[in-house]
């Protein structure tokens, strides 16, 4: 199968978007419309290809909507979602964000940790007060992320980004990674990967 580069699809998902509001003109285009172009990088089902994008269904709707808005100004980078999210307006984030936390989260058949590093990574979660924010099954809630079940290629990923400040529409998140060592986040990335809380969520999610 011809594969593309990930470019290409930005650029054909913005150019469909944009022939979408075109053709609304009368009126908001639908948003499942929208949602199924997001498909092209985020899943079909739910499930990204490149392990280094995150998975977005079932995640929580507030914390969508601000990734959105963060992309949209800038304040969070990344060349990919930048251009797409600059193409759509509040409403647009808003409905998106409440779509895809409806979803059901996928079972990225992700192992679980080793006792030893899940030991690790608790340690080092409880150092900084992960649970805090990101509550105790690591589920989050309202604008905060689930890590739970996440890629851990993008978990380690983004916790590095953090630290070294390439992401920064969280600065309190990268002050609690710096605190954190490489060795620690790559803990935290496989426990947290290797989760399963669907059955304490009732809901797959």
């Amino acid at each position: 199968m011809l594969q593309f580069p990930h470019f290409v699809h930005a650029a054909l998902f913005a150019a469909a978007l944009l022939t979408s509001g075109s053709a609304h003109a009368q009126g908001a285009p639908g948003i499942e419309e929208k949602a199924k172009l997001c498909a092209t990088c985020h899943g079909e089902h739910g499930i990204p290809i490149n392990k280094q994008t995150p998975v977005i269904w079932g995640q929580n709707e507030g914390y969508l909507y601000l990734q959105l808005r963060d992309f949209k100004s800038g304040s969070r980078k990344n060349d990919l979602m930048g251009p797409l999210a600059a193409t759509l307006e509040k409403d647009d984030m808003l409905a998106l964000a409440a779509y895809f936390a409806k979803q059901k989260w996928p079972n990225l058949q992700q192992p679980s940790a080793p006792d030893d590093v899940a030991a690790k990574a608790k340690t080092a979660a409880g150092s900084v007060g992960c649970p805090a924010c990101h509550l105790e099954h690591f589920q989050g809630d309202g604008s905060t992320a689930r890590l739970a079940g996440q890629w851990q290629d993008y978990l380690q990923a983004t916790m590095m980004a953090f630290r070294d400040k390439s992401r920064g529409n969280n600065p309190g998140m990268s002050d609690l990674m710096k605190a954190t060592s490489p060795e620690d986040i790559a803990a935290l990335s496989q426990y947290l990967a290797g989760l399963q809380i669907d059955a304490y969520l009732g809901q797959g999610r």
